[in-house]
């Protein structure tokens, strides 16, 4: 125990904090630290090694030694991360359930209020704002809107609410969700947190940026940005099959806007950021899905080219633009 923690640390509940792992050795000592000394001091962190080759295995044994009883490790062989969570939450004793990947970090502050926020509430969920921070990244501190005082349902459609170590979560709803889904896609934690808002509505939010996502490489999942949208828009094509109820006060427009329509957005995104690869999947999707308008056309019928062919075509944009921009007037 921290001398410096909270004196009553030992009457709130514990939080367990589920952390998988992969390939994450520089990072893993400074992740885990932040769990661990976080001023609300009844936590423990359940550690699953997906594998690592790196030497992540050999710092996760060596913390765990340094911290016993408060670090628990398991190990596996390259299962994924969600189902490396689930094997984790097999082994959770806290009456609260917290997510941190090997790689990201919290505000020493982070789960006190967050279980402060749920505790005066009466709440199962309790949200905190996050930044996106690493090489080359820009990411100004965002905090989300209080979904609880508006329309969840239709915030949750629009888009992830939050990411996977912004929110403090009662085990209890974690149990009634089994956990994870295991289709290995890349938003499960989307699927996760509107599985989650089927379950409850009592959530609160803590205004605060206490998250941090870290960026390091194109390896992460969520640098595939093609396939995060369209397994969001799966996650989303599920709750609305499951719970037709919470979407009945939705148009059937505004649900096309939510789904399709963000798809066809999210497409035009990343040819302006020359993503080519997203783009071209994403509009052949729209395609696919008709569910595109006539001013859409030249985007959805070239993306159907071969890829070699699609990219000269976006270069032949660029330079008549360019042309277009450098002619004296």
């Amino acid at each position: 125990m921290n001398p410096g923690l909270d004196a009553a640390h030992d009457n709130r509940p514990l939080v367990s904090v589920v952390m998988p792992c992969y390939n994450a050795a520089p990072y893993l000592a400074d992740a885990v630290g932040s769990a661990l000394n976080q001023t609300y001091g009844n936590v423990e962190v359940v550690l699953v090694d997906d594998g690592s080759t790196d030497g992540s295995a050999d710092v996760a044994a060596r913390l765990s030694a340094d911290h016993p009883g408060r670090l628990v490790l398991a190990h596996c062989n390259r299962i994924g991360p969600y189902p490396a969570r689930n094997q984790a939450l097999r082994l959770v004793r806290g009456e609260l359930v917290a997510f941190l990947d090997a790689d990201d970090w919290w505000d020493a502050t982070a789960l006190q209020e967050l279980y402060a926020a749920i505790a005066a509430a009466q709440a199962d969920i309790a949200y905190c704002g996050w930044q996106n921070v690493g090489q080359g990244i820009r990411s100004a501190p965002y905090v989300p809107p209080a979904y609880e005082a508006d329309d969840p349902v239709a915030h949750f459609l629009r888009s992830c609410p939050w990411p996977i170590h912004a929110a403090l979560v009662r085990r209890s709803v974690v149990d009634r969700l089994g956990g994870f889904s295991e289709r290995c896609f890349a938003s499960m934690d989307y699927d996760f947190w509107l599985r989650a808002l089927a379950v409850t509505r009592r959530m609160v939010r803590v205004p605060e940026v206490l998250a941090y996502y870290r960026w390091h490489g194109e390896g992460q999942v969520s640098a595939v940005r093609w396939r995060q949208v369209l397994d969001a828009l799966d996650a989303q094509r599920g709750f609305i099959r499951d719970h037709p109820d919470l979407v009945a006060h939705l148009s059937r427009e505004r649900l096309q806007d939510l789904t399709e329509g963000q798809v066809l957005r999210q497409a035009y995104r990343a040819v302006w950021k020359r993503d080519l690869t997203s783009s071209q999947h994403l509009f052949r999707h729209v395609a696919r899905a008709r569910s595109f308008k006539w001013r859409d056309i030249p985007h959805v019928a070239s993306a159907c080219l071969p890829s070699s062919l699609y990219a000269r075509l976006i270069a032949l944009r660029d330079s008549n633009e360019s042309s277009v921009t450098d002619t004296p007037h």
